[in-house]
This record gives C-alpha cells, structure tokens and sequence, in this order.
C-alpha cells in the first residue's frame, strides 16, 4: 500500500483532494492507522480514481460523479454523458475543440482500458551516477517548466557544452501539487560549464534498483505509464525510495507530433 502523500504524487493530485474525497465517501483510504491517523491507499483503487478525476476534467460535479460511478450500469451511463457532451462542445467556439478531443480520448480509454494498459512494460534497473547541469526552482505548475529549459539550454549552448545523454526533470515534492511545484530540469553533461546563481553542477548518485517504463505519446496521456508503475510496485513488494525522474528521449525539439514524444519514468525502489 502506499501512503496518501505517495499516492498523491504519483496520481498527480493534491493530498488535500484526497481527504476531501474521503470526507464525500467518494473515494476513501484502503486502510486509516487509528493510532497515528495516517491513511493507506492501495493500487487496486487506480480505476476509481482515475474515473472520478475524468468526469470532473469534463465538469461533471462530485454528486454527478457519485451517482454515476456507484451505478451497476456505469459504464454505458458514462458513454452516455460523454456523447451528450461532446455535442455540446460542437456548438460552440474553436478554442473547446481541444477539451472534444480529451472526451474522444476518455471514450477510447474506457472501451480499450485493459489493452491500453498492456502497452507499458515495466523493467528493473540500475541507474548510474550522472554529472548534471541542473536549475531547481518553484513553477506554478506542471507545465510551467518551459522557461527552465530555456534558461539551461541556452547557458550550456554559449559555453559549448557537449551533452552525454537525454535531459530529465526531477520531482521533490512529498506529494501531488496544484501549484508551487518543486521541479528541478537537468541535462546529462561530459565536461565543466560556470555556474551561475541558478544554474549548478551536481553528481546524482547512482541507484541500485529503479522501476522504469517507457511512455509513448502526449505529456496529457503520461499519468497512464505512472498508474502501471504504481501496480507494479505494490504487487511485486517494492516501496518508493527516491524522487521520480521524467527521461525526455524525443520530444518538440525532435518531432513536431506529440504522439511520437518518448518519455522514460523512472521511480526509485527497494524490496519491502
């Protein structure tokens, strides 16, 4: 089982919404320690989870999401919604068009959610040490990196650094944050560069086992590679040891398409 922070962090949602969900009886801990009020959740509660935040994303409110996620006919109920509101989102202006796109998605996943899941291979590997170049710092969100690596690559580009191997975003935060992330990007390099005041030369350790698995397609989709990752680690009697790593194999700076990014996860683990 995993504690409510890991569980969090790993689902990409705030410990908050977790206890608020609890509270609603919406989606309560696998099991609560009574002596130190410390809640548990367990992976097997991956597909509850990941339909309530669906139909929330689609702006369904929590009472919808209890009626409909506590029907026996849940599944054509949902279908239902979906298709009434993709018609909605035809009727109005181009900048819905996107939020269409994600109800597609969502009706794909339903129908298809077992072999969805069957694309991602999880691996057992060591990691070796690594010189970074690297800057640490507080992003609004998760998607508020892309001045970071602006800032790196355009450093290591005047100084002509030769780069050893694919750039990694770093996550330090104990949980899932909705804001003030602590992120830090980095990229793998061979010889020295000045540091700056925010940029900084650092030696990541090597780590003798990290579950990894490799993620094919949009940054939107990734929280699919993250909730394999989290079976596996509860089934095959491991615990998170270490801040998880995003390799960036491909990405907008290779392919103008990002069904063709390739992202590596990375989460450092021990035997339990």
């Amino acid at each position: 089982m995993f504690k409510i922070g890991e569980f969090a962090k790993l689902n990409k949602i705030s410990i908050k919404t977790l206890r608020y969900y609890d509270e609603l009886e919406l989606l309560k801990p696998m099991k609560v320690d009574f002596q130190t009020g410390y809640r548990y959740y367990s992976a097997k509660q991956l597909p509850r989870l990941n339909r309530i935040l669906a139909l929330k994303d689609l702006g369904f409110s929590l009472n919808q999401i209890a009626d409909i996620i506590d029907s026996q006919a849940s599944r054509d109920i949902i279908l239902s919604m979906l298709d009434e509101k993709k018609k909605e989102i035809n009727n109005i202006i181009k900048s819905e068009q996107r939020r269409l796109v994600r109800i597609d998605s969502l009706i794909n996943r339903i129908k298809e959610e077992d072999s969805f899941m069957l694309k991602y291979d999880v691996v057992l590997k060591q990691l070796e040490a690594r010189k970074l170049a690297a800057i640490r710092d507080i992003i609004p969100d998760y998607s508020k990196q892309g001045y970071l690596w602006e800032e790196l690559m355009r450093h290591l580009g005047m100084h002509k650094v030769k780069l050893v191997g694919p750039c990694m975003a770093i996550y330090y935060d104990q949980g899932y944050k909705e804001s003030d992330v602590d992120i830090e990007v980095a990229s793998c390099i061979a010889n020295d560069v000045p540091e700056t005041d925010r940029i900084k030369i650092k030696q990541i350790p090597a780590v003798e086992n990290a579950a990894c698995t490799v993620h094919k397609g949009c940054y939107e989709d990734i929280c699919m590679a993250y909730n394999v990752l989290i079976n596996w680690i509860e089934e095959n009697g491991y615990k998170i040891v270490g801040q998880n790593r995003e390799l960036y194999l491909e990405g907008e700076w290779s392919t103008q398409n990002p069904d063709e990014y390739i992202t590596e996860i990375q989460i450092p683990v021990e035997k339990i």
